[in-house]
């Protein structure tokens, strides 16, 4: 599938955004190596989109082609015993669920990402003192000349909220590894993360955590002990329920969103002498 002028602020989760050149969802490999040879020979930017769940695109949109990985070629999940084959388009919430279903413990953390698996793992995911990589085996990836191939894990750089390995490969599916458990004791525990996601995040559209934590304190806490909370530009604030949250009250930019973060950080940086790091990734013109 291909559209031209696409509005990305629906594929995100914060629902802002700019409109993408060309919007390519590939139904194969095979498809996928041909749109990556067609972006080298013309020299054309792009862009790969999961769930838009960390994701923050500006206004004026994406000169180039935004590919995401949503047909069911690349959304499969195979349970071969205590390993799950998932393809990159695979929602971290349905492998988890898959593993619940198998009696396979470890990946319970995955319930409450909001994101596809080949977001997870170029951000390296996290949550509920997880991370994706703690899980993975192996990955299958694409080089941006269309070319397949497979890393172990241990053969990858990974970072805090962070593969750079794939700022210039394109992951296909990975293998991820869990362990004999009770489904029982895997569902109580599913649903007490479920519980404390709810109660602790905020259920308007949002680009999930917008800084990365300092080492010396979380981000949320700090945002909050500024008294930041609430803060408003346009239609961005900061969430009430949780500091490091900027939500889209239906009316926001992304210009809103950024003049936000820049006012954020500038407190941080004035009061505390910590300098904020974007966790959300921002792309556009």
């Amino acid at each position: 599938m291909i559209r031209c002028n696409e509005p990305l602020a629906k594929h995100t989760t914060l629902r802002v955004g700019g409109p993408a050149d060309i919007y390519v969802e590939p139904a194969s490999e095979q498809d996928l190596a041909a749109v990556l040879a067609y972006c080298h020979r013309h020299g054309w930017q792009l862009f790969v989109v999961g769930r838009g769940s960390n994701l923050l695109v500006r206004d004026h949109g994406f000169r180039g082609v935004v590919i995401s990985l949503a047909q069911p070629q690349f959304s499969r999940i195979e349970v071969m015993g205590e390993r799950l084959i998932c393809g990159a388009g695979a929602k971290l919430k349905m492998v988890a669920v898959e593993a619940k279903h198998n009696g396979l413990a470890g990946l319970e953390f995955l319930e409450g990402i909001p994101g596809s698996l080949g977001g997870g793992l170029r951000m390296n995911a996290g949550a509920m003192g997880g991370a994706l990589f703690d899980v993975v085996e192996s990955v299958r990836l694409m080089s941006f000349d269309g070319i397949a191939h497979e890393r172990t894990a241990q053969d990858m750089t990974v970072d805090y909220r962070s593969c750079p390995t794939l700022k210039d490969h394109i992951a296909l599916s990975a293998v991820l590894c869990g362990q004999a458990g009770s489904r029982e004791e895997i569902e109580q525990r599913m649903n007490e993360y479920s519980r404390k996601r709810w109660q602790s995040q905020p259920a308007a559209p949002s680009a999930g955590c917008t800084f990365k934590n300092p080492a010396s304190i979380p981000a949320g806490k700090l945002i909050d002990e500024l008294g930041l909370k609430g803060s408003r530009i346009g239609g961005a604030l900061v969430s009430t329920e949780h500091g490091n949250f900027i939500v889209n009250d239906g009316t926001a930019t992304a210009r809103d969103v950024l003049a936000l973060m820049e006012v954020i950080r500038q407190r941080v940086r004035a009061e505390r002498g910590i300098e904020l790091e974007t966790e959300v990734e921002i792309i556009g013109e």
